[in-house]
């Protein structure tokens, strides 16, 4: 099974999520730069709400966040519509890889930090949610390599096979989602799509890191060929 990142990975929105955030601060509590000296990239909606929270002085008990999160997808939704199309870009090699691994019978889900509903709105507007048949979340868990393992096990449920027997493959932009791979035994390959390259992935650890899935062995690595 095959376990996609998606922000940096399958695509790029160039702030939009980060410009959701703020909106959702400044209707919840006032603040819209309580984000603004954080890193999204790797980050998880939960954990990324948690030290927004914190860091403008707010105990981030789970309702909060909840509120937070809950306006957050009203305005993630709000500038998705708005957002030109120059504003997202699926990364190049992505439909291709996706069709190939469709067509070996590959299960494909998501290993992402996007709570669930962030997810579906970003994978809708760019056409490809229709691809992804299960995921682990940033709703499901605050840590990512948690989420990824609840991801791996609904694909091993969706394959009908104990985790154990399965091949579980995390693709994904940035250190955080190898660590992630590795954490649960799975294997990583790394696109230098987002915020880190290639050669920073491979330093990190990745087994496999490539510029993009169009680049030559990366279509090989991600099918197990």
């Amino acid at each position: 099974m095959l376990l996609f990142d998606i922000d940096g990975t399958l695509v790029s929105f160039r702030g939009v999520g980060r410009r959701a955030f703020e909106r959702a601060f400044q209707r919840e509590h006032g603040r819209p730069d309580a984000a603004a000296l954080l890193r999204f990239d790797g980050g998880t909606d939960r954990g990324i709400t948690r030290l927004a929270l914190e860091g403008i002085g707010v105990t981030a008990t789970d309702l909060l966040i909840d509120a937070l999160l809950a306006t957050y997808l009203e305005e993630l939704r709000a500038e998705l519509l708005s957002s030109a199309p120059e504003t997202y870009q699926v990364h190049q090699g992505v439909p291709q890889a996706l069709a190939a691994a469709r067509e070996r019978g590959l299960a494909l889900g998501v290993g992402t930090g996007n709570i669930e509903g962030a997810a579906r709105l970003k994978l809708e507007h760019v056409g490809l949610f229709p691809h992804f048949g299960f995921g682990g979340f940033g709703s499901d868990h605050e840590l990512r390599p948690e989420l990824i393992r609840i991801g791996a096990e609904r694909g091993a449920q969706t394959l009908g096979r104990a985790l154990s027997d399965c091949r579980v493959v995390v693709i994904g932009d940035t250190p955080k989602d190898i660590d992630a791979a590795r954490a649960i035994g799975a294997e990583a390959i790394g696109v230098g799509t987002g915020a880190f390259s290639a050669e920073q992935l491979l330093e990190h650890g990745a087994p496999y890191a490539f510029r993009d899935l169009t680049a030559p062995g990366a279509l090989a690595a991600v099918l197990g060929d």
